[in-house]
């Protein structure tokens, strides 16, 4: 019996939460995720857990578990372009609404990933909690499934009990197994590296110019000490985590070169037809809430941020706690 459980622990920021607890002297963990054909066992191999179960025997197996403190579920089909509705909405709402209807029964404290997805083109605000909750209108099935999921929560009373996380546009180690759901630093250290230039998206919107366009880039080592943070106190809703700032792709392009000591060359392609009509131009996350509850903690800025991934991991090729 494990105090803490990890679902998706083997994922990106799933292995990260991992990390940061091994650094605050916790072992006592069960990782629950499903290892396909990618290589993200390697993001276990440097972490200390108590043992490691598949999520389906997990699922099929909950009545073992009524004793556990915490549960944080990471686990969810993550790839904004996956087109199997049926599969996504099993994976990403049906687990999860099992889940935390079976943590709040049992006592255990339930903290899950939304997405700010679920916000679409952001024409109804980016502001967290629930009360704009059924105005949002995600672009892609992924942003669907966590959006439903909230709706289901708000609508049954259990943001009394269970925190929902709206992560932003995260980037950092032990995220190389999200192959195209890579973050842009990741995909362009390794086109840097090969042909010394970086390809960004032209803008299919009249109202941004080529790189112009943006996002709420936030740090993985960041959003870990968010999450945790809500595993010291009993506080429940539905809160954004990113950095609080959008920053454009051009800004974050010379952040990746400076990082490499090396001069901008970047080359504007035509962003795919499949991209356009789902494709968000401006998110910034709103964190007043999540300050509110206590978390003073100040977000790594991003060349400090990118600075780090690109020279301490992707550089050397390591992985957290390597």
């Amino acid at each position: 019996m494990s105090k803490i459980i990890v679902t998706g622990g083997a994922g990106f920021i799933g292995s990260a939460l991992v990390w940061r607890l091994n650094q605050l002297g916790q072992s006592d963990i069960l990782v629950v995720d499903r290892l396909d054909s990618s290589d993200k066992w390697k993001n276990l191999a440097p972490l200390r857990f108590a043992d490691y179960l598949d999520a389906d025997d997990f699922i099929a197996n909950l009545a073992q578990f009524d004793k556990t403190e915490t549960l944080l579920h990471l686990g969810a089909c993550s790839a904004t372009t996956e087109r199997d509705s049926n599969f996504v909405m099993r994976n990403n709402y049906g687990f999860t609404k099992r889940l935390a209807n079976w943590s709040v029964e049992k006592g255990t404290r339930f903290i899950y990933a939304s997405s700010a997805a679920t916000y679409g083109d952001g024409a109804n605000g980016m502001e967290d909690g629930v009360l704009n909750l059924e105005k949002l209108r995600p672009l892609n099935v992924y942003g669907y499934s966590k959006h439903l999921f909230d709706l289901y929560a708000h609508r049954n009373g259990l943001f009394e009990n269970i925190v929902g996380l709206k992560y932003f546009n995260v980037f950092g180690p032990n995220e190389n197994h999200k192959d195209d759901m890579r973050s842009l630093v990741n995909k362009a250290f390794a086109q840097i590296r090969d042909t010394g230039k970086l390809q960004l998206f032209k803008s299919a919107n009249p109202a941004y110019k080529d790189g112009e366009f943006g996002r709420d880039f936030v740090y993985v080592k960041d959003v870990v000490d968010m999450t945790l943070h809500f595993t010291e106190n009993k506080i429940g809703g539905l809160f954004n985590v990113g950095s609080g700032e959008m920053h454009t792709w051009n800004e974050l392009a010379k952040a990746i070169f400076n990082a490499l000591d090396l001069p901008p060359e970047i080359e504007y392609v035509e962003m795919p037809q499949h991209l356009r009509d789902r494709y968000q131009y401006h998110t910034q996350a709103d964190i007043t809430r999540i300050r509110e509850t206590g978390y003073e903690k100040e977000m790594t800025s991003l060349h400090q941020s990118v600075a780090d991934y690109v020279q301490n991991y992707l550089v050397p090729d390591k992985f957290l706690g390597d």
